[in-house]
């Protein structure tokens, strides 16, 4: 018998089974009901492709360049389950597909103990890796690439799988100083950093579509053993100690507003994002917090993300940038209105949001701003617009919906499209960088994660990332919401100032139910 098939048969019987290719995924692996034909394929499979799951390392490379997936019983709260083990853990993070009707809500990732913590703050980046940590003051996008490519380098997979281990966690709002040059006048009174990105070596992914479960990455026994042998830690439940609170009232608002038509009415710009900010005073567990987010929204691209200090909670509808196969799609929300109880008025909001000229006129100018940001890394000719003001319902509001897709050029790289965008701009306004300027004048508070993103850079060049709206900060025991809109030349203030708080109906009001029900 050939000596590689020796060694493969010998794998096989000793350790978790190592998938290649998308032809191992099937009815009869997932259940463990493998023939003898089954079996003497994935040999012959395995065999002929030695390259991809190898003990060699480069001179720059830490870590091997064998990938393990590891098949696990599935059901629908799995991801839910195994996180709560470890949602306590600084660095635990759950990216959630919590809507089961949406058609980008297919994945969970869940990830835990990182291989290296890049965490960036005004103009300094820390890196914590296994033999030590340093500071520097380079592009955070190029360091975090630098940094996955050293710890955790390029793997060839061709499977169906998402993530197969590298960068995950959030890059708020206020990153984009580090791509733009802004004016320093909002107040920054948060302490959450700018960036937290871990490089994890496995994961757990769950397939809602397919209804599959999976360890995949490095020593993926190990640590899903581990994994698995947490204990919950017993927090207290989570309640407001406080009502919330807005960084402006009404009358503050509907003068921002005004100032936001003088500079529309200028040229300055022609559309500019406002938010108020709201807070409230709180005890007990971010994590139970979230759990009864999720249920109320139902967010296709939520995510709950523990780091040292802090927590973020997050249920946004909205997709930021995705890459998958070199292929670029982002879809960008403009346009909202309330949802309703009874159906007819329910579908006379969706219908009006349809065929509403300012609403597809503020869509269109972000499809527009996107389609210049994407093509400066895209390859010519490939940016196009194949959905336009398409409605999309979620359990609060109906949204105005685009999507725009390219071809991201050979010679950039996944970190350089998501530079490229960011932050994104469906939540700055257009020209963004003239927006960027007004908001931070405007805003009273710098704004954080909120409207920056979330998501993950995989080591074998697929990227899914979020836009966080419907998204809370949690430090020192006050939590933090926000909400805005894009403003146009006609938009009305009444109308403008009810729409954050329709944005909010699941928020604000359902962590108030949390608290009188422990009363």
């Amino acid at each position: 018998m050939p000596l590689c098939i020796v060694q493969l048969t010998f794998l096989l019987l000793t350790t978790s089974l190592v998938e290649l290719r998308p032809s191992c995924y099937n009815k009869h692996h997932c259940s463990g009901d493998r023939s003898q034909y089954d079996t003497l394929a994935l040999l012959l499979l395995l065999c002929s492709e030695p390259s991809l799951c190898h003990k060699k390392k480069q001179m720059n490379q830490k870590t091997s360049n064998c990938l393990q997936i590891k098949p696990i019983n599935y059901h629908s709260d799995l991801s839910l389950e195994l996180f709560n083990k470890v949602a306590s853990l600084p660095w635990a993070m759950l990216l959630r597909s919590a809507s089961r009707e949406h058609v980008d809500s297919r994945f969970d990732i869940l990830v835990a103990a990182p291989l290296v913590k890049i965490i960036t703050s005004g103009q300094t980046t820390l890196v914590v890796h296994p033999e030590g940590q340093f500071e520097s003051d380079q592009d955070p996008f190029q360091l975090l690439e630098q940094q996955q490519d050293q710890w955790l380098p390029k793997l060839d997979y061709q499977g169906k799988l998402p993530f197969i281990g590298g960068a995950l966690g959030y890059f708020s709002y206020d990153l984009g100083r580090r791509v733009e040059q802004l004016p320093q006048i909002a107040q920054q009174d948060l302490a959450t950093p700018d960036m937290a990105v871990g490089i994890y070596s496995w994961a757990v992914v769950l397939d809602h579509q397919n209804k599959t479960a999976f360890v995949v990455g490095e020593n993926v026994d190990e640590h899903y053993g581990w994994l698995i042998s947490q204990a919950p830690r017993l927090d207290q439940d989570f309640v407001l100690t406080s009502e919330w609170q807005s960084n402006m009232t009404k009358q503050e608002y509907v003068k921002r507003f005004s100032r936001v038509k003088d500079y529309l009415h200028s040229g300055d710009c022609y559309q500019i994002n406002l938010a108020q900010r709201f807070n409230a005073e709180y005890t007990g567990c971010e994590w139970q917090a979230y759990q009864t987010l999720e249920r109320f929204n139902q967010g296709p691209f939520s995510a709950f993300i523990r780091i040292d200090k802090s927590a973020i909670l997050s249920v946004s509808p909205e997709r930021f940038i995705q890459l998958s196969d070199r292929k670029i799609e982002t879809k960008p929300i403009k346009g909202t209105r309330p949802r309703y109880a009874c159906i007819q008025a329910d579908s006379a909001q969706a219908n009006e949001l349809a065929i509403a000229e300012k609403d597809q006129a503020e869509n269109l100018m972000i499809v527009d701003l996107l389609r210049n940001d994407i093509g400066k890394v895209a390859k010519p000719g490939t940016v196009h617009v194949p959905k336009l003001f398409d409605i999309e319902s979620f359990p609060a509001v109906h949204h105005l919906v685009s999507t725009i897709r390219a071809e991201l050029r050979d010679d950039y790289s996944t970190a350089d499209l998501l530079r490229a965008c960011f932050p994104g701009g469906s939540i700055t306004g257009a020209p963004k960088i003239r927006a960027m300027e007004i908001i931070e004048e405007l805003e009273p508070h710098r704004r954080n994660a909120y409207c920056g993103s979330i998501g993950y850079i995989s080591r074998h060049g697929r990227m899914d990332t979020s836009i966080t709206i419907r998204t809370l900060v949690a430090e020192s025991n006050k939590i933090y919401v926000w909400a805005g809109g894009g403003l146009v030349a006609d938009s009305k203030s009444c109308s403008e100032y009810q729409e954050t708080l329709d944005k909010l109906c699941r928020i604000l009001p359902i962590l108030n139910t949390v608290l009188s029900s422990k009363d």
